[in-house]
Order: structure tokens, then sequence, then C-alpha cells
């Protein structure tokens, strides 16, 4: 796994971490969030990554959108400063069971947001559970609709939600998924800027999601 020290300063990591997450909370928006999720299509492919060698290692593979970028995001050395930026790091890092592990920048798509990857350590929380727990310790999230999901070997759970940001006045849609696997449970999450961006990135979820499979023997 790659660290922070590779490509991003802990103060860059936390700043963009911020830009992608600070307006992701929302009211429910039953009709244009299901219109959105219908209408969305499978991204173009532009690489692979989990496998061993790949710009992030992790409990399971899928395919990334072309020019979508991965960096590996070492968790550990982050929060490993001291004081008040340890905190925000920790923050920013760990959500519910489950801490970062990779994000897939879509900037040089000439779109503004990430998927972002999580994991977590064995144990006996199904996909469901884990999902709850991590829409839960995202603060602001509301509406919350989960869905049984088949991705590519594994069944898992999927979410779609809203996050309201007190701080900008704005709500937005998020969409999350949950596996497990013999490693652990593993997240993806899809934020953006606002709706409008979260929406034009959904094919690059959904291309994600299609592609999805363990990376256990």
């Amino acid at each position: 796994m790659g660290n922070v020290g590779q490509g991003l300063t802990l103060a860059a990591l936390l700043t963009g971490l911020m830009t992608g997450c600070a307006a992701e909370e929302a009211e429910p928006d039953g009709a244009s969030g299901a219109s959105a999720k219908t209408s969305a299509k499978v991204a173009q492919r532009g690489g692979s990554i989990g496998a061993s060698g790949s710009a992030c290692e992790l409990p399971v593979t899928f395919d990334i959108a072309e020019f979508w970028k991965a960096k590996a995001v070492d968790a550990e050395e982050a929060t490993g400063a001291t004081g008040d930026l340890a905190d925000l790091a920790d923050a920013f890092l760990r959500q519910g069971p489950v801490t970062m592990a990779c994000e897939v920048d879509a900037k040089p798509a000439g779109k503004i947001g990430f998927l972002r990857v999580w994991t977590g350590e064995p144990g006996d929380s199904d996909a469901r559970a884990v999902l709850e727990a991590f829409v839960a310790a995202e603060q602001g999230a509301s509406g919350a609709r989960y869905s049984t999901l088949k991705a590519g070997d594994i069944t898992g759970t999927e979410v779609e939600y809203v996050t309201t940001s007190e701080l900008l006045e704005e709500t937005k849609q998020e969409h999350a998924l949950a596996v497990t696997t013999p490693e652990g449970p593993v997240v993806l999450h899809l934020g953006g800027m606002d709706t409008a961006e979260h929406r034009a990135m959904l094919p690059a979820y959904e291309l994600a999601k299609s592609t999805l499979h363990t990376t256990a023997d």
C-alpha cells in the first residue's frame, strides 16, 4: 500500500478529504434519486485496482473509470501525527467500523469527487450491519434506502442516502455498498462536490460495482 508521503502530505490529504466530504449530507429526494440511479450507465474502463501490484492492494478488485486516478491511503501513517492534526486525520480516515484504504480521484476525468474504498477487520458483522454503521457515523446522513447487492462473485448490501451540510447549507446524494471478505469488510463510497457532480460520476460507481470480485484465493 502506498503512503501519504509518496503523493499526499497529511495536510493535502485532509484538505482533499474536507473538500470531498464537507457537503456529503442531505434530505431524502426519492423521485430524483431513483431516476438518477436507473439512468446511470457504466463508464468506460480505464484500469483495475485491488490486485497485488496495483495502485491500491485491497481485499477486492474492481475496474475504475477511464482517466480516474487511484491512490492508496496509509491511514496509520496519517494518524501518526500529534495534536489536533491527528484528531482531524482520524475523523476523516475512519468512519464507523472501517478505515480509508484507497481513493480514486475523478479530477483527471474533469469531475470533482472521489470513489473511496474503506476496509475493516475480519469479524462476525454482515455487510448490512457494516454499511448501517458506516452511514450512522456520517454526520448529517438521512433517508437511507438499503437493498441487497449481487456484485460479481459476492453478495452484499447497497445504500442510497443524502447528507446535509449545516456549514454549507446544502444537501447532496451519496451511494455506498458493502461486502464481506475473508480479510474483512469492504465499503465503496461515492461522494462528490454536490448532487450534480455525484450523478455525473455514477457511471464510474456502476462500473466498479459490476466488476467487483474478491482477491482471496
